[in-house]
């Protein structure tokens, strides 16, 4: 039985994994799936976020032991998950057996404008800073990140009542932008295995993040041609297809 902690992006909550846990377990052998959620989002939404990345990763390892959960651990992470990720194997790397990175970006690899498009600065700085409804938050962040190409299930009367169940305050996805924005990832490769996936069509961040990441680290690496940033959602099984192939390779 191995051990596969998820860990999803900003303001996101375990239950936007949707259908993707029962996905991967199908097709991944012996997966025990803990999914968490990152303080300030989702069943934790009333506790401070933290501004530190590496403050995420503190309480992800506290959290785990204290559910009587032990290493070595999985991890699948995407965005600002993946920076947790990235920051746990290289701070931890005897916890881990292996990281799976979705769409992330980290400096010092690339520059601002490729980690977050500017096409979309002005939306979210209108919610962010000005508020909105329930309904105008998500379809915003469902236009981002999702093409559902793959999948044309829309799930977004479901991130309408996880918002309106666990709102995150303006104030948490602030302090999760700047933890995001602050965070520098070493220049060295952590020595657990990763591997990297990102898409092509990624209207959020541009997948040159993924690839440059993927090129200086010298890792596996695979590009989906037509999926958002949530490649999870947009196609689940290409996804554990990939983690699959990547398993088999070790």
């Amino acid at each position: 039985m191995s051990t596969w902690v998820f860990l999803r992006g900003l303001t996101r909550e375990q239950r936007h994994w949707g259908d993707f846990p029962a996905t991967f377990r199908g097709e991944i052998s012996n997966a025990e799936i803990v999914a968490l959620d990152l303080p300030g989002n989702g069943s934790l939404n009333r506790m401070p976020s933290p501004t530190r990345v590496g403050e995420m990763v503190s309480f992800c390892r506290a959290e785990l032991l204290a559910r009587g959960i032990h290493p070595p651990y999985q991890l699948l992470a995407m965005s600002l998950g993946a920076m947790v990720a990235v920051d746990w194997a290289a701070k931890h790397p005897e916890e881990l057996g292996g990281c799976v990175l979705i769409n992330t970006s980290l400096r010092p690899f690339s520059p601002f404008f490729h980690r977050l498009r500017p096409n979309n600065y002005p939306a979210l700085f209108r919610l962010t800073m000005l508020g909105g409804s329930d309904r105008e938050w998500e379809e915003t962040i469902l236009g981002l990140t999702c093409n559902c190409t793959r999948n044309p299930r829309t799930p977004l009367e479901s991130w309408i009542s996880y918002r309106h169940e666990n709102p995150v305050s303006r104030r948490n996805a602030l302090r999760q932008l700047l933890a995001a924005g602050r965070y520098c990832a070493p220049t060295d490769k952590p020595s657990p295995r990763l591997l990297i996936l990102a898409s092509a069509r990624d209207a959020l961040v541009n997948p040159r993040c993924s690839r440059r990441l993927a090129l200086r680290w010298r890792t596996a690496y695979a590009e989906h041609p037509d999926a958002g940033h949530d490649i999870p959602l947009d196609d689940g099984v290409w996804v554990v297809s990939q983690i699959r192939h990547w398993l088999q390779a070790a």
